[in-house]
């Protein structure tokens, strides 16, 4: 068979959209898996021979060098959305970051203060050093003439496909719109969002704001009604011994029946600490706007201003931020409201023994504030437990 214009392998069209499919998806697990989850942040340990098999492919079909990966990515996490952050569409603009987020990564990939800072702990073998790092983008040439072998003119169209991908849905979706646009489930000082609760096509990358609440979690659903196709991939891996999982994000435990404030509390108030600010925002912050607006009469209260009490005030901007101070000014119960949870959230920097004194004083100043909403809350508190 000629090797043009269809090369060694002729396929139908869906054919062709299949081989590019899986070639992508595979460099996206390979993301997810290797680079993210075990490389950068420790929560799952592949299989040597998988670490190995994940560390070609990402060289063959896309040039990622692991140290500088992990090192931007590490870098990202010290400063999410703040000034030193390499690809925070708050420090260089949404639009930079979506169509030019793989510039703005080689850049601070070739600083090579970052890469001794935040690259440690990354694999320094014989090939490491003599060929994928050494030689970083050979692969993707193997690859090119690969296509072109096989498939010949559709191999154009292929590489092209497949070398878009990764800067754009990696580069540009996640560390652009994931910070952009999407629901918040915990929030923080970043402004990571979660684009869909389905994650499926990047392997479990679109849980972006799950993953900043819990960045060693291997798994990036957090809500059980969410999914994170890497993560059924891991316990795949795990079934056949080829992965071993460190730790994964907490699901509150809750046992109703109990009634009493003790250390055990305290530990599951702090390892659960995202999910019971995120339960204040449904089951205080909420109810108390609801009964404020239905007191205040129609139009009295800004329909944004749940949104402004329950987000991490570091990623509000001015004009909020000013809404929110007006707010607080005018209604003494939503400054009981915020003050409350901030006084709670400063319990989680105590000893255990001196906060469980406090958690113990701040529930009774709840339950006595006159706020039915956040004494239901107080009441409920001791519920919570270790797993």
């Amino acid at each position: 068979m000629s090797l043009l214009p269809y090369g060694l392998v002729e396929l139908p069209f869906w054919g062709y959209f299949l081989v590019t499919f899986l070639t992508i998806e595979t460099m996206f697990l390979g993301v997810t898996l290797y680079l993210h989850r075990d490389q950068s942040h420790g929560g799952l340990i592949l299989h040597p021979a998988l670490r190995h098999l994940f560390r070609f492919w990402l060289w063959f079909s896309s040039g990622a060098v692991t140290k500088e990966w992990v090192a931007v990515h590490r870098s990202h996490h010290a400063h999410a959305d703040q000034p030193g952050d390499p690809h925070s569409p708050v420090v260089f603009g949404l639009r930079t970051v979506v169509f030019e987020g793989a510039e703005l990564y080689r850049a601070a990939a070739r600083d090579p203060q970052l890469l001794r800072t935040y690259g440690r702990g990354t694999p320094d073998d014989w090939l490491e050093r003599n060929l994928y790092s050494r030689y970083a983008y050979s692969g993707i040439v193997v690859f090119v003439l690969a296509h072109l072998i096989l498939f010949g003119i559709p191999g154009i169209i292929m590489i092209a496909v497949h070398l878009a991908a990764q800067p754009f849905f990696a580069g540009g979706v996640i560390n652009g719109l994931g910070h952009a646009i999407g629901y918040r489930s915990f929030e923080m000082p970043s402004r990571a969002t979660n684009l869909v609760p389905w994650a499926v096509l990047l392997g479990g990358e679109e849980l972006h704001n799950n993953h900043h609440a819990f960045p060693r979690s291997a798994r990036f659903a957090v809500q059980r009604w969410e999914i994170d196709i890497g993560w059924l991939w891991i316990r795949l891996f795990h079934a056949f011994g080829l992965a071993r999982i460190r730790w994964v994000a907490p699901r509150p435990h809750l046992e109703r029946r109990r009634r009493e404030l003790d250390a055990e509390t305290v530990s599951a108030l702090f390892i659960n600490r995202m999910h019971v600010l995120r339960d204040y925002g449904r089951r205080v912050v909420l109810p108390v706007c609801r009964e404020l607006a239905r007191r205040e009469g129609q139009g009295a209260l800004p329909p944004s201003t749940p949104a402004l009490l329950i987000r991490h005030p570091a990623v509000l901007a001015d004009e909020p931020r000013r809404k929110l101070r007006e707010l607080l000014e005018k209604y003494e119960v939503l400054r009981c409201v915020v003050e409350y949870r901030d006084s709670l959230q400063q319990l989680w920097n105590e000893n255990p023994a001196r906060a469980l004194a406090q958690l113990r004083e701040w529930c009774r100043r709840a339950e006595e504030s006159g706020i039915a909403a956040l004494r239901e809350f107080a009441e409920g508190l001791p519920a919570y437990a270790r797993g």
